[in-house]
């Protein structure tokens, strides 16, 4: 399924064959939470913006609509007409970060809704029931995700939980699909890191999960308020010991930065919810760094966002018709920026894959970590 077609240092091109087309890695996956783009952008605006890969929530979409009226209605791809890879999140990350109440054993996670308090049981099992359901072309294994900074006593308690977690929602999974109306029976199952910023725990995990067999691997537990240095110490560390023939996943990061030093260290899909929520408060990514639409300076400013930009924002409209725009608490302001920041991190990774297929990858990296990181 996966095939590493060139690699450049520890950076990896390749390709990920799947049900729902074959995704060019690297990539980053456009994050539609609860089924869309927050900022009322579409799954038919996202083939516009060149978009390879939707990321949906199986926790949100959960407790709305319910995962039982998504099959009702024909799954994810139909109900939101995203016709490409879909990847589910498990579940796990949101009963951590966002339930108000939890109560973590063996079994799996009781906790209380963020929305209306009412108490729910997520374990391995429900998690992988919820993305059958949905039906999506990748499922994320269910696993506790750890905060940082942790004892290291508990890290080491809760690896050895995720990973027999991870057996129990193989299992699930298998069960799942057999069904006779199983949503999607080619579904595939990604299995989680763990260990937080401890170097042997990650390891030791990574060695535990690859033995169990998945269809790739993620790295889950960072970007959550350790430095981009520990992160990139803990990439260079682990990814020794994950597999060259699957794909590998750096989960909720990041930065254009933070995705160009990732690839440079062998990670191939990506998401964060950074470039839409950023670009809802006016701040927009250009080739020469970060801008914020609501400085006077382009009150006047009859130019686009980025010059040279083809996103629908670039082509039609101005930076000063869109600092207008959020001046007046109009919604369209919102939108064009979620659709020229999305664009420009789809077109990012597609200038990522054409250097690496040029075999001149680095050198070009090290002059866009400059560029990019600048403020205007």
């Amino acid at each position: 399924m996966y095939k590493l077609m060139k690699q450049d240092g520890r950076a990896r091109l390749g390709t990920f064959e799947t049900v729902h087309g074959t995704i060019q890695t690297p990539v980053f996956m456009n994050v539609a939470t609860c089924g869309a783009i927050k900022g009322a952008v579409s799954a038919l605006d996202l083939k516009e913006i060149d978009c390879q890969v939707q990321l949906c929530n199986t926790y949100h979409l959960h407790l709305r609509p319910g995962d039982e009226i998504v099959k009702k209605l024909g799954g994810i791809h139909k109900m939101t007409r995203w016709d490409g890879p879909i990847l589910t999140d498990s579940g796990g990350f949101q009963v951590f970060s966002l339930a108000k109440l939890r109560n973590i054993k063996e079994e799996g996670v009781t906790f209380a809704s963020h929305i209306d308090g009412r108490k729910i049981f997520m374990g391995p099992e429900e998690s992988m029931q919820i993305q059958a359901n949905l039906g999506s072309t990748i499922a994320m294994a269910f696993d506790e995700c750890v905060e940082n900074p942790a004892k290291y006593e508990y890290a080491k308690e809760s690896i050895g939980r995720t990973t027999r977690w991870l057996k129990r929602c193989k299992v699930e999974l298998e069960k799942q699909k057999a069904k006779p109306d199983a949503i999607n029976p080619h579904q595939l199952l990604f299995a989680i890191n763990q260990g937080c910023t401890f170097s042997d725990l990650r390891i030791e995990h990574m060695k535990q999960i690859v033995e169990i067999g998945a269809d790739g691997y993620a790295i889950g537990g960072l970007a959550v308020g350790e430095s981009a240095e520990e992160m990139y110490r803990v990439l260079d560390d682990v990814l020794p010991y994950a597999p060259e023939d699957k794909p590998r996943y750096l989960m909720g990061v990041g930065t254009p930065v933070n995705i160009l030093e990732g690839v440079a260290r062998g990670i191939d899909f990506f998401d964060c919810v950074m470039p839409s929520r950023n670009a809802r408060h006016s701040h927009v990514f250009t080739k020469e760094g970060v801008m914020n639409l609501l400085n006077k300076k382009y009150e006047l400013d009859e130019r686009p966002i980025d010059e040279g930009c083809n996103c629908p924002a670039c082509r039609n409209f101005t930076r000063a018709y869109i600092r207008h725009l959020f001046k007046a608490g109009e919604m369209l302001a919102m939108r064009l920026c979620v659709l020229h920041n999305l664009y420009f991190y789809n077109h990012l990774m597609e200038e990522i894959r054409n250097h690496l297929a040029a075999g001149d990858f680095h050198p070009w990296k090290e002059e866009q970590v400059q560029m990019l990181s600048k403020r205007i």
